[in-house]
C-alpha cells in the first residue's frame, strides 16, 4: 500500500484548472491594467466544474470581473466566459483571446 492510497482513498477528485499558457494569457492583460492602476487584487479558484479567475479594483469589494473555464460547454457556448460586476455575461467562447477582447479595448481606452 502506498502513502497516496493511505492519505487518500479512492479516486483523485477531478478539479478544473487554468493551464499555463491560458494563465500567461489573462496575466498579461491583468498585468498592464494593475500598472495603469485600475485593478490590484485577483483571486483564483479551481472547483470541481469550473475554474475562475475573479478581479478586484480593492481587496474588500466584489469582483470587477470574472473569467470563467467550463470545460463542459465547450462544445456548446464555449468554454470560457468573462462575466461582469452585475453577473452578466459580457463575452463568451472557446478562443480566449477573443473573450478577453472587452478587457484590451478597456486598456486602449485607459492609455488615451
Amino acid at each position: 500500500m502506498n502513502l497516496q492510497t493511505i492519505a487518500f482513498p479512492g479516486p483523485a477528485p477531478e478539479q478544473v484548472a487554468f493551464h499555463r499558457t491560458e494563465l500567461a494569457v489573462i496575466l498579461g492583460v491583468y498585468g498592464q491594467m494593475v500598472a495603469m492602476g485600475e485593478w490590484r487584487d485577483y483571486a483564483l479558484a479551481c472547483l470541481r466544474d469550473v475554474a475562475v479567475f475573479s478581479i478586484f479594483r480593492r481587496t474588500a469589494e466584489t469582483p470587477l470581473y470574472r473569467i470563467e473555464k467550463r470545460p463542459a460547454m465547450r462544445g456548446r457556448q464555449g468554454q470560457y466566459a468573462l462575466i461582469g460586476a452585475e453577473g452578466q455575461v459580457l463575452k463568451r467562447g472557446n478562443e480566449l483571446r477573443q473573450v478577453l477582447g472587452p478587457l484590451e479595448r478597456k486598456l486602449i481606452r485607459a492609455v488615451n
